[in-house]
């Protein structure tokens, strides 16, 4: 790679956009492979490796969970998962120190595992009010979480029918502290 061209990782992470709109087609085998393999090499403390991921592509279960975090928050909240035809469920320990953190990092590497597909993403916090809610035992067998595990994060995939703009960069947000 020469002086001139952009750092490709650099790149990737510039170019990313949290996108709300998918078309319906299903992910491939082969792209799912993609993603999980990106999640599963992500660092975590320790290298304990403390996520379980669930790969849901029911839109039956996504409508259960849209449904649930809506009544958990009192309101209608849309349609929380975009249309995504795929979403991915992070769950960890909760009483684990870091394991929030490291599903956070696992969420980060497969958004920018899908840009680099060709596919859009959008990671998701709000379908937490559901894993809370009182069918959030329901949610945990269904999705296969461990026994020990709840719900850390989500991240809804495929291929994009929006975008939006770069948000701007907030201003005094970095200090350099020298010695």
């Amino acid at each position: 790679m020469s002086s001139n061209e952009p750092n490709p990782v650099l790149k990737a992470i510039a170019d990313r956009r949290s996108n709300r709109g998918y078309k319906s087609d299903p992910l491939t085998q082969e792209q799912l492979d993609a993603l999980l393999a990106a999640a599963m090499q992500s660092p975590s403390a320790g290298n304990r490796q403390p996520w379980h991921f669930s790969v849901v592509q029911s839109s039956a279960i996504l409508a259960d969970i849209n449904r649930a975090a809506s009544e958990a928050a009192r309101k209608d909240l849309g349609d929380i998962f975009f249309g995504a035809p795929t979403v991915i469920f992070i769950s960890c320990e909760p009483d684990g120190r870091w394991g929030r953190l490291d599903c956070g990092i696992a969420v980060e590497n497969i958004a920018l595992a899908a840009h680099a597909l060709g596919l859009g993403s959008v990671i998701l916090g709000m379908p937490e009010g559901a894993f809370n809610g009182p069918e959030g035992s329901s949610f945990n067998a269904r999705l296969k979480f461990p026994p020990t595990h709840k719900y850390a994060v989500a991240i809804a995939v495929g291929v994009p029918t929006k975008t939006k703009e770069a948000h701007p960069l907030l201003e005094g947000r970095i200090d350099y502290i020298d010695g």
